[in-house]
């Protein structure tokens, strides 16, 4: 049995662990705590004295000034974040919290887990290639299309918060993420890497698939050499992009046929650094996935041509067009992780069930341009769906569009956000404002909205209240004013035929 070793923080506090390596990386060995509440993961090489400072800096003001913070609470989730350093025999270590168990695999891969990946940690590669999707991963493991975007927004939410800290990541990708699709749930991991403002150059470049062209295109140029791209938050912008397309669509945006050279290094630096090109840009189309290279498993969501990136709605449809056209070599224009946040929060209020049952992804996105059908599977909708267009007042008397809408489904939620333009469904809601103020059904061959605790709710149509506990019917260009309070919205209805 193996011996469990007692040390002191560098915090003054005592830690615990058991003296046998449960996991080694490129740079790390872990062991557990006796309790595994936490791990100790120990450098495998010395850290200089800048190494050191960074980290103390990670551990220190920067993990107070968002955990300790009103609301701080709220990140744990979202993070493992490192929150001691220990030495030990000479080397520098840190106490991590353990993943919780929900990143674990439970099932694994198909036929009595052939991969061998039971219990082992939800690394976000495993879910962001149609191959794995199709040919490895046990269909309970899998979780629906609505959960990828829910792990989308918090991915968002996550970097967008350390970007307002000043903090790039530095190796954003699928290796230092954790999903778990069968909740919607993701942890950002190796937060140790973090790119901390001052003279801390970064321990690493990235990983491949998710380093900016930029970075790429220069990383042959000496180290002092000013023209050289290092990791920062610019590059964070290009890494989220990227893995938002990925678990969204299953492939990347980049990886198209186009060949720049036979030494396999430079055509690697050239098609994802100074000669990057997606895809499925419009107007250029060297870089086309080439489908006689594709394998009957990565079908068809490997093919652009059958489920196009458009899928994903018309908001997502703009931030991968300024992110992976017009930014993918100006890295100043990029958008930035709040923006995807909003879009993805904005294009889940478009989506709706397939009424397929066989449909592994069980959602699609409704843009208003075609009638109701599933890109995935192909099933129209049959029926009439009501579409909600919300509209803000800026002055009293007058409402003003805001490129808001919402796509009704039977059972649906109306909350606080769809009321009120001034609340927004992020880390600060209270928990009066995580309740729904209303919900939609379909009863007796009528679409109705039902008020729960809206105290100002009014059918402008027919110019009378809708009390608490009362329905509206909603019919093609029906006025309802939500709220009269500042930022109160107004809703008008446009009924779809499917």
């Amino acid at each position: 049995m193996a011996n469990t070793i007692k040390i002191t923080a560098t915090d003054g506090t005592p830690v615990a662990f058991v003296d046998e390596i449960i996991g080694s990386g490129t740079m790390k060995d872990v062991y557990f705590s006796p309790d595994k509440s936490y791990v100790v993961a120990f450098f495998k090489q010395k850290q200089d004295s800048n190494s050191k400072e960074r980290l103390e800096n990670i551990t220190g003001g920067y993990r107070d000034k968002i955990f300790n913070q009103p609301g701080g609470e709220y990140w744990q989730d979202l993070y493992c974040w490192p929150q001691k350093i220990v030495e030990y025999n000479g080397k520098l270590g840190l106490i991590c919290p353990t993943y919780p168990k929900n990143f674990f695999f439970g099932i694994g891969s198909k036929n009595g887990d052939t991969l061998g990946i039971k219990g082992k940690e939800k690394e976000g590669k495993w879910f962001s290639s149609a191959k794995n999707q199709n040919q490895f991963l046990a269909p309970e493991e899998r979780g629906d299309w609505f959960k990828y975007f829910q792990i989308c927004i918090r991915i968002s939410r996550a970097v967008r918060r350390l970007h307002a800290a000043g903090l790039a990541h530095s190796d954003l990708s699928y290796k230092n993420v954790l999903v778990d699709p069968t909740t919607g749930k993701a942890a950002i991991i190796d937060i140790d890497g973090l790119v901390v403002p001052g003279k801390y150059p970064p321990d690493v470049l990235g990983t491949p698939d998710f380093i900016a062209p930029e970075v790429i295109a220069t990383q042959r140029l000496a180290s002092n050499d000013p023209a050289r791209k290092l990791p920062c938050i610019a590059t964070d912008r290009h890494a989220l992009s990227v893995m938002i397309y990925m678990y969204l669509l299953y492939r990347h945006p980049l990886r198209g046929g186009k060949v720049y050279s036979l030494d396999s290094r430079e055509d690697e630096e050239l098609s994802m650094g100074s000669k990057a090109l997606f895809v499925e840009h419009p107007f250029n189309t060297i870089n086309r996935v080439k489908l006689a290279s594709l394998q009957a498993s990565q079908l068809p969501q490997s093919d652009p041509s059958k489920i196009p990136y458009t899928v994903c709605g018309p908001y997502l449809k703009n931030l991968f067009d300024r992110s992976l056209i017009d930014s993918l070599h100006n890295p100043s224009m990029r958008p930035t992780a709040g923006e995807w946040e909003e879009a993805l929060l904005k294009t889940v209020d478009l989506m709706q069930p397939c009424s397929n049952p066989s449909c592994w992804h069980k959602w699609f996105v409704f843009d208003n341009t075609t009638k109701p059908r599933c890109p995935f599977c192909g099933t129209e909708y049959k029926g009439v769906l009501p579409l909600i267009n919300l509209y803000s007042s800026r002055r009293v008397g007058s409402f003003t569009p805001d490129d808001y809408r919402l796509m009704v489904y039977n059972n649906q939620y109306l909350y606080p956000w769809h009321a009120n333009r001034n609340i927004s469904p992020n880390e600060k809601l209270t928990t009066d404002q995580k309740k729904p103020v209303g919900y939609f059904v379909f009863h007796q061959n009528k679409w109705l909205l039902v008020n729960q605790r809206l105290h100002q709710m009014e059918d402008n149509t027919e110019k009378k209240p809708i009390p608490i506990g009362q329905a509206v019917e909603l019919t093609d260009g029906k006025q309802i004013l939500l709220s009269k309070e500042e930022g109160g919205r107004l809703a008008i209805i446009q009924m779809v035929q499917g």
